[in-house]
């Protein structure tokens, strides 16, 4: 028994934007880990330096968390504004 799609999928129109975002976004993040194996294996002493009562490789690692989660949000404002956008006819 086939029951069909529960939605109705239109073209999207704002997908080139959102790729051309998503890739420019998976660059920014690619450039600030390489710095991060780099740093790891080029100055692993630099890693092993105190901030505080932490080091400087868990301060960097918690702060590669917390860039991907606040780049998903980034991509989720501007991908709903231009689909927004689309649905209006305004891109």
């Amino acid at each position: 028994m086939s029951h069909g799609p529960s939605t109705e999928w239109k073209k999207d129109t704002s997908s080139a934007y959102k790729s051309r975002l998503g890739v420019w976004m998976f660059l920014v993040y690619a450039v600030v880990y390489a710095t991060f194996i780099t740093m790891n294996v080029a100055a692993p002493s630099l890693m092993r330096a105190d901030v505080g009562s932490l080091n400087v490789a868990i301060i960097f690692g918690f702060g590669l968390i917390i860039l991907a989660v606040i780049l998903a949000f980034v991509y989720n404002f501007f991908c709903s504004r231009a689909e927004r956008k689309a649905e209006k006819g305004e891109a």
